[in-house]
This record gives C-alpha cells, structure tokens and sequence, in this order.
C-alpha cells in the first residue's frame, strides 16, 4: 500500500476551505474581500494599504486585464499588455508562415505599424466593476420549479441583467455563480477588439522545455509575450482599423526595480478559470476514478492522432496552439491522478463531508440543514454519467468543419425567436465572437487531419450506449460517407461558411453541402439531449445551493473566511517566494538562473536555445539585472500562491505592487490544489522580470519596449 499523506494538519480535516489566519497562502479572493483581510495581508507583507485590492480603478488592480482564458495586465500608458508565450501562441500560429516562421523565430515589432493583427476573437478585456446580482437572479426562483423551468428562469434573469449593464457601446458583461448558485456577481468590462502582437521570443526561449519540463520545476522557460490594446479615435473600443489609438489604461504596473529574494512577499492577479475544492467525495470519486482516466486518454489519442497527420511545416503550424493544448491538459490530468492516489483524495473529502454532517445533525442545525447532503448526493450518480457522456460527445466538435456546421444550424434556429429568448451564445451580442471563431478556421484546419479527428471521435462516440449519443448524426454520416463529407463540402471555404450566418433554416434544409446535412440530422437529437441535461442542471442547482448554505454555516459557526471556487472572475492571491522540501534530503531552491540553461542546452529541440541567447549568458554581464542575493540572473522562481487555468499570464507582484514576474505554470505535485489545497506542495511558477528584461534587451534588441516599460 502506497504512502498517503494526509493534508489535515494545514488544512483541517473538519474544514471547508480556509481559515485565513491560519493559512495565508491558500484562497483566490475576490477584491471585495480584501478589506477582510487587512491583518493577514498585512502580517504577510503587503506594504501597499490592503483596501487599495478592492480599487478596480487603480493600481494594482486596475491594471488587470483578461484574455478570454489567460490573465494579463498592462505595463505602460500606451495599451501594453504583458502575458505568456503560451497565451499569445494562437496570434503567433495565425501570422505565422512556412516563409515566415514566427513560432519558431519568434516577432518584434520595432515600430508600431509593424505590429500584426492578433488572432481573430482575440479580445483584451478591462473590469470596470463586480456588482452583487444576487437578489436579481434568484429573483422567481422557487423549490416548486422543475429542473429545466429553474435553468429558463436563471437564463432570463441572467440575460435581463446583461441586456441592462450592455447598454454603453464596448461593454461587455457577464454573470457568474459563486459557492455553488447561493451568490452572483456581474462583471463589467470594457471590451477591447483591436488587438496587435508587438513581440514574442523566440519558441526556444518561450517554451523551452516543452513538454518535457511542463509542470515541471527546476524550469527555465521565458514564458512571456505582448500584446498592444488599441481603441477608436473617441477613446471607445472599436473594430480593427489603422485610425485606431492605443488605449490610454486608467492604470499600470511599474517594473520592480528592488531585488526580488526568497521569502519575499508576493501578490498574483488574475482570472482563475474553474476549481472543485467544494465538489463533495462521491463526485470527487467519480471523476477521479472514471472520468479523469478517459479524458486523459482521449487528449493523449488526440495529440498522438495530430503528431501522425502532420506531415509539412505547414502542417505543424496549423495544428500547433490545438495540440500544445492537448499536450498540457494530457500531462496536468496524468498529475492529477497521480498525486490525488498518493495523498488520499477521496478520503480527506469524506472525512471532511464527516465533520458537515456531524455539525448538520445537530438540533439546532437540523431543520435547515439536516437533508442538504443526503439529498445532493442523491443525484451524484445520474450527474457523473451525464458529465462523461457530454466529454465523450464533445470530441466530435474537435473536428472544425463538423463542429461549424452544427453551430450554423443552431444559429439559424434560434434566429426565429426574439432576441431576448435565444440561447446563451446565440444572441445577437455573441454574433462578432461566432464570426471570429468562423474565420479562425482558415489558419487552424486541414482537412486530411480533419477527417482523422472526425474519424477518432465517432469512434470513441460508439463506445458510449446509444442513449446517451446523437445516433442520428452517426447514420447521416454513415449514409454519406467520410469521402464525399471533404469532398461535397464547401464550408472549407470563410465567405461560405460566414454566408450562412444569414440564411434561414428552409435553405439548411435543401442544402445539399454533406456538413450542412448531418448538422440539420443531428439537430433534433442535440436539442433533446440539451433539454435532458437542464433538468439534470436545475435539479443540481437547487441541490448544491442547499449544500453551500450548509457549508458556509459551518464554517460562520467557526468564525472562517470562505473564498468560493474559481469561475473565471477577477481574484487575487498572496504568498511568499519559496522553494520546498521534496523528499528525504532532496529540496527545490525559490530560483532557477542562467546556469541552468546553459547546463540544460543541447541544441536539440525542446532544449535549444538561440545562439544570441547562449552567447549573452555565456557572456555574463548581467549588470543591474542581477540577483544581488543570488550574484546570477535569476529565470524562474517558486511561490506559495493559489492559481489554476487561467491565471495564465497574471502579473506577480511585489509587496509595493510592482511587477516581478508572470506566473505560467505549477508543478504536478500541486495539481491537486484544484481539489484541494496544500501549502507543502503546491507552488506557483513564475518567469522573473529580470530574466524577461534581459531576453528583450540583450538578444533581442527591443530597447524602445523596454524604454516604454520605464525598464531600461
């Protein structure tokens, strides 16, 4: 039997979340709760007062951007914005060419006029501010409405609130749900479109390592890149256009000047995609046991597939962003499993389901409280299923023009209704987004790979029971046949595929284009399925709210600071810069250096750095850039902040608010954090401003980006 170590003594076996005093490096907080936690912010080293967190206009909050997927924030008055390699590897892809290899070599910009356009549906999104909407969108929601009746009601309150706050031109807002559906917040945010690549380094410096030291420490990887946010001549975001200006942000970060040293303090701001650390231990099991390993495999299969079609460097490069995607996803899961079996997942979250229950049969927690668990876990089972089914079924829409041609007919569909009652995504505010995706296609597809993926999808898709799989689309596809689906087609095609945008269902109908017909096939199934599914959801809803209102009670009844789960809002993190004990007499230092490249360099792909690059560490002037507490160029660093998927990009500062470093990576002894947190294990990997400053100035020459940073 395998080792567990048990997580209790940081965390407390009997605790949802964390007690702040207790454990300040846990929790992605929302900028309201900063006031909350003055003296723990204060204890741990902030030296900025801590209300300035709760100041979306200001620095430093007020100058954290998003991406749509990946964090950023600017860094001069001119609309620079910081972020990874990783998170800018689309744009890359999109300008890149065979002629021009962009991926490979890399881009600079010496002048704004050669800057290029980001990808399509690129966006650069500034909050302007997080509002409590929870008293509107429960506004009609009572335990007498069936599932499916409780997802229209949420829908509508949600799109009322959103039409409301979508009034000023290049708005663009948002409802999320906290702790499980018992709170919601809007998000409003300017909505920037005219986005331009100002540099990249080259692929052996953004991503060096590759897969091999991906989650990995020690790690030397100069994961950063800019983009530039530009608006109209008004000031007011604006389709891409040479008469745009940079956009004038209310804030930006100042480049740290001072040392950054192990155990320093350390702030991270950003927008963390999705955690689970209040999924229950049943649902916890079920992913763990059976969904987790198939999807795993699936993204394995599905790089594997790419890595054996892709046969040109053009090829490569169509394919690039999609399968490093797959690639990291694959490898973060594998880690997951892996770590979660060491530590004893499941058993930490019953014993902590243990000490809710105890509190919940309490008498004076009974009558509200008594059945919230029993009956969420209830519908646990049905839940899991419905999730594996829906993973399995989405792999059909990784091929593009599959996947375009349903999303047309569904647009064409929900078109017939007022705008008011169309699905989420298919209003008339989520039109230039489907353009963007639509025109991606062109620089992310070939067809010979395509049919491949389609074809491994259909057969993962068979393996589920015929219940739970759009048999229809399977027939139609079979009538058809693979052949005369790539060869009848003419959805390969942009100004075709952009054409049906504006066509009614009667001509999905008659068409005579292979995808256009399986999509029109496959609707009825897919709207069935849809419908299952929110009743599944609504009766979920209602059943993790009760469960968070238990859990949230307990917690109050012991005076502890709850941070919901991550849902790609705005949050801030806080720790100290520090390395850890591995093993028995083994440990990591907080700072990787120069050193380490060039030790780890062989000139072989994904360890081959650019000679400039060798010959300036070679070199060793380091000058101003130095670690004086190292006496070296420092590359990487360790953390004991809170992040997940998304935080891709976030700005890590100092104790003054200062920019030191981007945070783009954890190690796979921390994967479990989405779950569950650990303080021992779970750190944060960061590339260090300095080592980002020298790449900039030394090898690539950019003197006028530094001297715009006011980091020269």
């Amino acid at each position: 039997m395998r080792k567990r170590y048990s997580f209790a003594k940081f965390l407390g076996a009997a605790g949802i979340g964390a007690a702040a005093p207790l454990l300040a490096a846990e929790g992605m907080w929302l900028p309201s709760q900063a006031p909350a936690l003055q003296s723990q912010l204060r204890e741990a080293g902030l030296a900025i007062p801590p209300e300035r967190l709760a100041d979306l206009h200001a620095a430093p909050m007020g100058a954290i951007a998003s991406l749509g997927g990946c964090s950023a924030s600017f860094v001069s008055a001119d609309g620079l914005v910081a972020t990874n390699h990783h998170c800018v590897l689309g744009s890359i892809q999109f300008n890149a060419s065979p002629e021009r290899n962009l991926l490979r070599d890399g881009f600079l910009a010496r002048t704004r006029a050669e800057e290029l356009p980001a990808a399509p549906g690129t966006r650069v999104l500034v909050i302007d501010s997080l509002d409590d909407v929870t008293a509107a969108m429960l506004a009609g929601i009572t335990p007498k409405l069936t599932g499916a009746a409780r997802i229209r009601a949420l829908e509508a309150n949600r799109k009322a609130i959103v039409a409301a706050c979508e009034v000023e031109p290049g708005i663009r807002c948002e409802v999320r749900s906290y702790f499980g559906g018992s709170q919601y917040w809007r998000q409003k945010m300017l909505e920037i479109r005219d986005v331009r690549l100002v540099h990249a380094p080259a692929e052996s410096i953004g991503n060096f390592g590759g897969e091999v030291d991906n989650w990995q420490w020690p790690r030397h990887t100069g994961d950063y890149s800019f983009y530039r946010a530009y608006v109209g001549p008004d000031g007011r975001p604006a389709a891409p256009s040479p008469a745009n200006r940079p956009y004038r942000p209310r804030a930006h970060l100042k480049i740290a000047r001072e040392d950054l040293k192990d155990g320093d303090f350390v702030l991270i701001a950003g927008f963390p995609g999705a955690t689970e650390r209040f999924r229950t231990a049943a649902e916890t099991e079920g992913w763990y046991g059976r969904i987790y390993p198939r999807q795993q495999r699936m993204l394995a299969d599905y790089s594997a597939l790419i890595a054996r079609e892709t046969q040109t460097e053009a090829d490569r490069i169509a394919y690039a962003s999609i399968k490093a995607g797959a690639d990291n996803f694959a490898k973060k899961i594998a880690g997951q499993l892996e770590v979660a079996n060491r530590f004893g997942l499941v058993e930490l979250k019953r014993a902590r389901e243990a000490a809710l229950a105890d509190w919940a049969r309490r008498p004076a927690n009974r009558r509200i409280h008594g059945r919230a668990l029993v009956n969420f876990d209830g519908l646990t089972g049905e839940a899991l299923a419905a999730d594996e089914a829906r993973l399995v079924n989405a792999t059909l829409n990784r091929a593009q023009l599959l996947s375009a041609a349903r999303t047309l007919y569904r647009w064409a569909n929900e078109q017939q209704k007022p705008d008011t009652e169309r699905e989420p995504g298919f209003q008339e505010r989520d039109r230039q987004q489907l353009i963007d995706r639509l025109s991606l296609i062109d620089r992310r597809f070939v067809a010979r790979i395509d049919r491949a993926i389609l074809m491994q999808a259909l057969a993962e898709t068979a393996t589920l029971p015929a219940a739970q799989r759009n048999t229809a689309l399977e027939a139609k596809i079979a009538e058809l046949g693979l052949d005369r689906l790539y060869s009848g087609t003419r959805l390969g095609d942009r100004a075709e595929r952009l054409a049906w945008l504006d066509r009614p269902v009667a001509e999905f109908i008659a068409s005579d284009d292979p995808f256009i017909q399986v999509a029109v096939a496959a609707y009825a199934q897919d709207m069935a399925a849809e419908g299952r599914r929110k009743e599944l959801d609504g009766r979920l809803d209602a059943a993790r709210v009760a469960w968070m209102g238990a859990a949230r009670a307990h917690a109050a009844s012991e005076g502890r600071l709850l941070y919901p789960d991550a849902n790609g809002s705005l949050r801030f993190t806080f720790g100290h810069v520090r390395g850890r004990q591995t093993r028995d007499g083994e440990a990591w230092t907080a700072f990787t250096t120069a050193a380490g490249i060039l030790a780890k360099d062989t000139g072989k792909d994904p360890f081959n750095s650019p000679p400039a690059l060798l010959a300036a560490l070679k070199e060793g002037k380091w000058g101003a850039l130095g670690s004086q507490a190292l006496g070296t160029l420092p590359v990487n660093f360790l953390s004991t902040t809170d992040i997940t998927n998304g935080n891709s990009g976030s700005a890590v500062m100092n104790a003054k608010g200062e920019l030191v470093g981007l945070a783009f990576d954890g190690t796979l002894e921390g994967m479990l954090s989405d779950w569950w947190f650990d303080e021992a294990t779970t750190r944060t990997i960061a590339v260090d401003a300095r080592y980002m400053r020298f790449v900039i100035g030394r090898v690539d020459g950019a003197t006028e980006l530094l001297r715009e940073m006011g980091a020269d």
